[in-house]
Order: structure tokens, then sequence, then C-alpha cells
């Protein structure tokens, strides 16, 4: 029996629904501790409009505790019920905004932006760098498991443009050799610091600001 406002195959085909959904979903101490405080910032009766934070919460607990940051459609009937919502709705959120992943990735999600900006300043550059450094392609996960590839719209970063979004984190200013340098680093585990890779400060012109250079105090 369908449960109310529809199931999940009243928005998705039977052969989408990935197969490896888990049995069982239940939100650990840390993400009841997030949910707490999230919640309560809604008026009563209006726990709804949480849904798209308490799915990030849920999709980060799968990365802790899976290594794979996706939600898994019983964590969306879990939200449905903490919202007092019909699990169709969550379903809608979540698989309309493409931040929420409904199947496992990789455990370095790798997010390209391939939009105008980003490629007149060399994207393709970038993905053949994780192409040949992560092993993976567009919509892929690589054989190892380590990372997941996409390939996105605008993530907003065009005047630091190309932008690698890597989990949360964005890098700039890249180019082939920066990207497999920065794919290595994230192979051994290491996290380099997000934002340019090329040392411009913020969004500067390269060599610096050109501007109220001389005023006192700066």
């Amino acid at each position: 029996m369908q449960s109310p406002g529809g199931g999940w195959g009243a928005t998705h085909a039977a052969d989408q629904q990935h197969p490896e959904q888990p049995a069982h979903f239940a939100f650990d101490a840390e993400s009841e501790a997030q949910i707490e405080r999230i919640v309560a910032r809604y008026p009563a009766g209006k726990q709804a409009s949480a849904v798209i934070p308490l799915l990030y919460v849920a999709q980060k607990q799968m990365g802790r505790q899976t290594g794979s940051a996706w939600v898994p459609k019983v964590a969306m009937d879990v939200i449905a019920g903490r919202l007092s919502m019909p699990p169709i709705r969550v379903y809608e959120v979540a698989t309309f905004y493409f931040m929420f992943n409904t199947r496992p990735i990789g455990r370095v999600h790798l997010q390209l932006c391939g939009t105008t900006p980003c490629m007149l300043r060399g994207s393709d550059e970038v993905l053949r760098a994780c192409h040949d450094a992560a092993q993976v392609k567009v919509g892929q996960t690589s054989a190892d498991g380590m990372f997941t590839l996409t390939e996105v719209e605008c993530l907003g970063a065009c005047v630091n443009a190309p932008v690698l979004q890597v989990d949360d984190d964005y890098y700039e200013d890249l180019d082939y050799d920066r990207t497999v340098a920065l794919i290595e680093a994230l192979r051994r585990g290491e996290r380099p610091q997000p934002g340019s890779t090329t040392g411009r400060q913020t969004s500067a012109p390269e060599g610096g600001p050109l501007t109220l250079t001389g005023v006192a105090g700066e």
C-alpha cells in the first residue's frame, strides 16, 4: 500500500531506484543535534521548510558512516516522518536539486563546471586532468571507489575560472598541472587549502590589487 501522497515509484521508474538501498536509516547523535537547531528556526506548522537542510544532514551522515555521501530512499522517508510531510514531497526535493546524490558516489566528489566562462578559461584541460589523474569519466566513479566525477552548471566562481568543486570546497584558477597535483593530494588523504590555486587574493587581478593600494591604513 502506498504511503500518503504517493511513493517512490510515483515519480521514478522502477529501474532508476539504485539497487544498493539500505533497509534502515536512523539519525545519529551528531545529526540529531544539528536537526534540533535547524527545525527550531521555523514556526510551528512550518517544519516542512527544513527539508533541504535535513537532506544535507542525512547526506553528510551517510558520508561519515559509509564513505559515500548520498541520500537513500529510507532516509528520505525518515525525514518525511520527522517533518510530518508526505514522502513524495521529500523525493521531489531530493531529485530536483542536483546537490543531493540519490545513489552512492565515491569518497571524493569532483564537480567540474563546464559552462562558458570556465570553458573559455580551460575547463577542458581540467577535465582531461580528472580523466588522467583520477582515472574517472563524467558520470562515473573510479574503479577504486575513490572519485566520482560530475559536470555541473555554473558554480558562481566565474572570475576565478576554471573551477572544480571538491565535495563542499571550491578550487579555482586551475589548469592541467594544478588539477593533477590537487587530485594526487586528495588521493593521499590531504585537503589542500580551498580557493585560488595560484595564490590570487580573493578575486583580485593577476599580480595583485590595482586600486586603493595607497590608502592610509591599507
